[in-house]
């Protein structure tokens, strides 16, 4: 049983390194909480409002100049403090469900253990960008490195992340499964090497959890 706030919507957001069916994912529980009358906001990151997604095509576009792993740490944030403050904080106050296609807990994944940066200067960042807010749940979609790489092999494009090394994505993985460890009562870890139909499963039943309480 999650261990969880009672209130009548949740922030919800999806993680996971490449590869792990996000998307699909992403749609499920759009359909779903829509088939159970929810009040709904699905978005994304980085991205979520005009300015992140100028901020978003900055950073996953392949530069001829060389993103330094600040100026990428600094643009997430400034994209997420625009996110919040447009589209997160007023879609709680409304009463509706937000559903995020990653958040901050991939900061700590991708530019933490991926980059190697300080988690102390995430943390930092964190607290000031967002003050309180944080994901009711994370849905943790985890795999293998070596099943998920072969998944995004097959897209014809890649972005400058997903063009990272096996091991930067094994330190992803690895720094999400450290926030799940640290976080037990927010995460949620999903085998996303399942069948799709097995992953969905398991999604509703997590998301059933959270509808009675309404």
């Amino acid at each position: 049983m999650l261990t969880m706030k009672k209130t009548s919507n949740y922030f919800i957001t999806l993680e996971g390194i490449e590869g792990v069916g996000k998307s699909t994912q992403l749609s499920f529980i759009r359909n779903y909480l829509l088939k159970s009358k929810q009040p709904l906001v699905v978005t994304r990151e980085p991205g979520g409002t005009p300015m992140a997604e100028e901020l978003r095509k900055v950073l996953l576009q392949k530069n001829k100049e060389p993103v330094t792993q600040e100026a990428e740490l600094l643009l997430l944030f400034a994209g997420r403090a625009q996110h919040i403050a447009q589209v997160i904080r007023p879609a709680l106050a409304a009463g509706k469900w937000v559903i995020c296609d990653r958040f901050t807990d991939a900061t700590y994944a991708y530019q933490g253990g991926g980059r190697g940066m300080s988690l102390e200067q995430i943390a930092m960042l964190e607290k000031w960008v967002q003050q309180d807010l944080h994901p009711d749940l994370v849905l943790l979609l985890d795999a293998p490195v070596k099943t998920a790489l072969k998944r995004i092999k097959r897209r014809r494009m890649k972005d400058r992340i997903e063009m990272e090394q096996e091991s930067f994505f094994q330190r992803v993985r690895d720094g999400y499964l450290a926030r799940a460890e640290q976080f037990p009562n927010r995460y949620k870890i999903i085998d996303a090497r399942q069948p799709c139909l097995k992953v969905q499963k398991q999604i509703k039943s997590i998301l059933d959890e959270l509808l009675p309480n309404l």
